[in-house]
C-alpha cells in the first residue's frame, strides 16, 4: 500500500559507503552490528531485514564491501529480503531454544569476512549494538579472529543514524499520520467498561488498515495507576468513568517507528489532577520552544528539569524532554544533562514529556525535525486536554 514511502535500494548502498569511510578514519578493518527481532535496527540499517525468533547481523569492511548474516532457518527469508549482495548463515544468530542444527554445515565469521575482502588475523573489528550483542555471538568473532583486537563501536551506529534523510523522514511522517488516524478511532471508540487491550485492538485495526508494516512500538493504552508507569503494558482493567486513560499509538512504515501521545479523560478531571496534567503539556510546550540548530542538547535537559522545579514538581521528574526517534522508536541519542552535542538539521526527536504522581502519570508525546533554521513537526500538533462526555 505504501511501496512509494520507502527506504530507496541506493541508500542503503550509501549508509555502507558512510559506514566504510568512518572505519577508514577509526582505525577499523571491519565493523559487526547485531540485531534481533525487538531491537532490530542497526542491522536493518544497511541489509532491510528484520529476524523473527532469530538474532541476525551485518559485517561492513573499510573497503565498503558487506553482507547480512542470519540463523539457520532464515536462509531464505534473508535472501528474499537482503538490500546487500551478500547473504551468509552462522549458527552464532540461531533462535532462542538454542538449537544444534547437527546436519547443517554452517558459515563462520572467517567466511565472512573473506568474502567482504577483510583478511589477516591480528585485525581491528568494530562491534556494534552492543548491549544486544551476545555472549554467544561475542564468543564466535573470538573463535574466529582470536587475535584481534573487539572494539565497541556504537558510537559509528549514532553517528550514521543521527541525521536522517528525507526518504526516512518520510517514512516516519507517514507512521504519525496512521498513529494519528489510530488514536481518533480509540477515542471515538472507548467506554467505560472496556478494557484496555479492547483498546489496543482497535488502535491495531487501524494501523493495518491503513498502511502501517506493523506497530511501531507495543500499543500503550493504560489507564489509572498503571499510567505511573514509564515503560508498561497494556491489561485487562475495565476503564471506570473519571479515568485517566494514557494513549501512545505508533505504526512503523519500512522499519521506521512513529509514535504519539497523549492522555484523554473519561469525564471531567478534577482540580489538582487537572492542574498535573496541564503542566506536562506545558512542560512539552517549553521543550518545543527551546529547539533549533545549533543549541546544545545538554542546556535544553538542564533548563527542562529547572521547569519542574521552579513549577514546584521536582518529585514528578522521571527523565528528559526528548530522545532521538527512526527505525527504534527510542533510540540514540538521547537528550540529557550531560548530552553535550548541538542540534543538527536532519536530526529527529520525540519530544517525551512524562511526569508521575504516586497514583497516576501522564506522557505527551510527539515526532520532530531538526531543520536548517527551526524545527518540523513531523506529527499532528498536540493542543489540547481531551475529556469525553458519557
Amino acid at each position: 500500500m505504501h511501496g512509494d514511502i520507502c527506504i530507496p535500494n541506493q541508500e542503503y548502498k550509501d549508509r555502507v559507503k558512510k559506514a566504510a569511510a568512518i572505519l577508514v578514519r577509526e582505525g577499523l578493518d571491519a565493523l559487526i552490528v547485531n540485531s534481533n527481532e525487538s531491537d532490530y535496527a542497526n542491522a536493518r540499517y544497511f541489509s532491510g531485514f528484520w529476524p523473527l525468533f532469530e538474532r541476525c547481523g551485518a559485517a561492513i569492511s573499510a573497503n565498503g564491501d558487506a553482507a547480512l548474516m542470519v540463523g539457520p532457518e532464515s536462509r531464505a527469508f534473508g535472501g528474499d529480503r537482503n538490500k546487500l549482495d551478500k547473504l551468509f548463515v552462522l549458527k552464532a544468530y540461531r533462535e532462542g531454544a538454542d538449537p544444534a542444527y547437527p546436519e547443517l554445515v554452517a558459515d563462520t565469521y572467517s567466511d565472512v569476512f573473506k568474502a567482504i575482502g577483510v583478511s589477516g588475523k591480528k585485525i581491528r573489528i568494530g562491534v556494534a549494538s552492543w548491549l544486544d550483542t551476545s555472549v554467544v555471538i561475542y564468543e564466535a568473532i573470538k573463535e574466529a579472529f582470536p587475535e584481534a583486537e573487539l572494539v565497541r563501536a556504537d558510537h559509528i551506529m549514532v553517528e550514521l543514524r543521527s541525521i536522517k534523510s528525507a526518504a526516512e523522514r518520510a517514512c516516519l511522517k507517514e507512521g504519525y499520520r496512521i498513529a494519528e488516524i489510530a488514536t481518533e478511532h480509540v477515542i471515538k471508540e472507548i467506554k467505560p467498561g472496556m478494557t484496555e487491550l479492547q483498546m489496543v485492538g482497535v488502535a491495531q485495526r487501524a494501523v493495518y488498515e491503513n498502511g502501517a508494516e506493523y506497530e511501531g512500538l507495543p500499543m500503550y493504552v493504560f489507564s489509572e495507576a498503571s499510567t505511573r508507569h514509564a515503560i508498561s503494558r497494556s491489561s485487562y482493567r475495565k476503564f471506570e468513568k473519571g479515568d485517566i486513560v494514557q494513549l501512545n499509538l505508533s505504526a512503523k512504515i519500512d522499519g521506521y517507528s512513529a509514535s504519539i501521545g497523549y492522555p484523554i479523560i473519561l469525564g471531567k478531571l478534577e482540580r489538582k489532577r487537572r492542574d498535573i496534567v496541564l503542566f506536562g503539556l506545558e512542560a512539552h510546550r517549553w521543550s518545543q520552544k527551546q529547539l533549533k540548530p545549533g543549541v546544545i542538547a545538554a542546556d535544553v535537559a538542564k533548563g527542562f528539569y529547572q521547569y519542574y522545579v521552579d513549577n514546584g514538581y521536582k518529585d514528578n521528574f522521571v527523565y528528559g524532554p526528548l530522545h532521538g526517534t527512526g527505525l527504534i522508536e527510542v533510540e540514540a541519542p538521547w537528550v540529557e544533562t550531560i548530552s553535550n552535542y548541538p542540534f543538527q538539521s536532519g536530526m529527529c526527536f520525540q519530544i517525551d514529556t512524562f511526569i508521575a504522581t504516586d497514583t497516576f502519570g501522564v506522557r505527551w508525546e510527539k515526532g520532530i525535525a531538526i531543520t536548517d533554521t527551526d524545527i518540523e513537526v513531523l506529527s499532528s500538533e498536540i493542543g489540547k486536554l481531551y475529556e469525553l462526555e458519557f
